[in-house]
């Protein structure tokens, strides 16, 4: 499928690190070369600032810590369990050795909270090899005073993040701006704005590359009360970027206080993004602003191209659980893969009153196509499981070996020259439903649907749900082995846990 995986991203890592920080430092040495042993620093509420930083002596502030020259294999370790004023600035550092990485972190098992305030917690500036883990940042709130974002890296490469908790910030918890060959795990994003982590660069540009966010989960981060203009309180967003993973995470509960009427905020989504791939993730129960649009759970948006949703589970997002999206003025959507995932009765509260939504408001076919959409489960017991919006002019999109289980209609809207083959359909309430035709027989004769080489495909039967307990299953690690049984057992039209 030429999608990026974390395996690839990790032996890119070794053979392109050391080539990367030549050309992204060339123009000005910012370092100094590393002494023969590299320092501890500590900061402590009962050390001084006066004092050398060591661990007998540690220093007391932030303030303090930003003033050192960091050389490779420096760490900077916060006292567990307590509190530190201020923002953690690290700019124009790099150590030149993956081996070498500068440390900081808290010891202990309480994390130390880094209080930001109304400003960034932790800032990090064109920089290279850093790892940072087991840290809190805290801002005042994205409505009582904070007006940016939490974690900011930016102009980065070789980057690691685990192991935070991030949350009051109006913007996002965690920013990734024009940054390469990051790696973010275990990150605890609430209570944020605009998005739990986003990863961005300049409109127009791929310059956000080589990322994984893997483990993370994003929850409660209802929107930003300044952004008047476009969507926030998402999840996770990635955005004029390419080659990123997303795996493992779980996101829930965002967007319920956008303050605005219009497009809204996904639970988990890209757009105007090259080889994204999205598996092994939940998302559930996100919301959007009353009267506004989305708040799903997955979508790949305007400007996506070879990217991949996959072994995912959605349910009871007021959005669809897949959007399916190319606005006027993106770049062209095309060759993206939905497979291999679960959607329970999404879709209920928005405009899309569906599982999956198609809409492409650029009028242009040939700026929305090539989908395939393939081995999915879509049950909706509140609406439809695919709706076509009024505008949806789109090219090659394929449907196939999907389960799809509606309220009445199926589908709603025209299904035009998409190919649907060996899919199973059935409608609660009418048995088959689509196009107002109420018999799957009469239904391929008029629209030549679920045909193959000339072969009748797909069928009209109950698969057997009665009682699907998808919203057991609350660990993503376990979802491909659940998802792959869940196939097979519809499969047999043995869906019935």
């Amino acid at each position: 499928d030429n999608m990026y995986s974390a395996k690839k991203y990790l032996s890119e890592i070794r053979v392109f690190s050391l080539i990367l920080f030549a050309i992204f430092f060339s123009a000005e040495k910012t370092y100094a070369e590393p002494p023969v042993v590299a320092k501890a620093y500590y900061i402590n509420n009962k050390g001084s600032d006066k004092n050398a930083g060591d661990k007998k002596h540690p220093f007391k502030t932030i303030a303090r810590i930003n003033k050192i020259n960091l050389y490779a294999g420096d760490s900077i370790i916060f006292e567990s369990g307590q509190t530190f004023d201020g923002t953690l600035q690290i700019s124009k550092y790099s150590s030149a050795l993956e081996t070498k990485s500068v440390l900081i972190f808290s010891r202990g098992a309480a994390q130390a909270i880094i209080d930001g305030g109304n400003n960034a917690g932790i800032q990090i500036s064109d920089a290279a090899f850093l790892h940072v883990r087991n840290l809190k940042i805290k801002g005042n709130g994205r409505k009582e005073g904070s007006k940016t974002n939490g974690v900011v890296i930016n102009n980065c490469t070789n980057i690691e993040i685990d192991n935070l908790a991030i949350t009051g910030f109006q913007k996002a918890g965690l920013l990734v701006y024009s940054s390469s060959y990051i790696t973010i795990t275990n990150v605890h994003a609430y209570g944020n704005g605009f998005a739990g982590i986003s990863v961005e660069s300049d409109y127009g540009t791929r310059n956000a590359s080589h990322i994984l966010i893997s483990d993370c989960v994003t929850e409660n981060n209802p929107g930003d009360p300044s952004n008047l203009k476009n969507h926030s309180g998402n999840g996770i967003i990635a955005g004029n970027c390419k080659n990123v993973t997303i795996e493992y995470c779980i996101a829930t509960n965002n967007g319920w206080d956008m303050p605005r009427i219009g497009n809204g905020p996904v639970g988990i989504w890209c757009y105007e993004a090259d080889s994204v791939t999205i598996r092994y993730c939940i998302s559930y129960k996100n919301k959007t602003a009353k009267g506004a649009d989305d708040g799903g759970g997955f979508d790949l948006d305007g400007g996506v191209t070879n990217s991949i949703i996959e072994y995912c589970l959605s349910y009871e997002n007021q959005g669809s659980a897949f959007g399916i999206f190319q606005y006027d003025g993106a770049s062209p959507w095309h060759d993206n893969i939905i497979r291999n995932n679960i959607s329970e009765d999404d879709g209920a509260v928005s405009a899309a009153h569906a599982s999956a939504y198609i809409w492409n408001s650029s009028g242009d076919s040939n700026q929305f196509m090539n989908l395939s959409f393939y081995n999915n489960i879509l049950y909706n017991t509140k609406g439809a499981t695919i709706h076509y919006a009024g505008q949806n002019k789109r090219k090659a999109f394929g449907f196939s070996t999907n389960i799809f289980v509606a309220k009445e209609e199926i589908i709603k809207g025209n299904t035009g020259d998409d190919n649907f083959s060996g899919n199973t359909w059935w409608s609660l309430t009418d048995g088959f439903n689509v196009d107002s035709i109420k018999d799957f027989k009469t239904w391929k004769q008029k629209t030549g649907k679920e045909k193959s080489d000339g072969k009748v495909t797909g069928v009209n039967k109950n698969s057997g749900f009665t009682s699907t307990n998808f919203k057991n299953m609350v660990d993503p690690h376990k979802l491909k082995s659940f998802i792959d049984e869940f196939l097979l057992k519809c499969g047999e039209g043995k869906c019935k846990k």
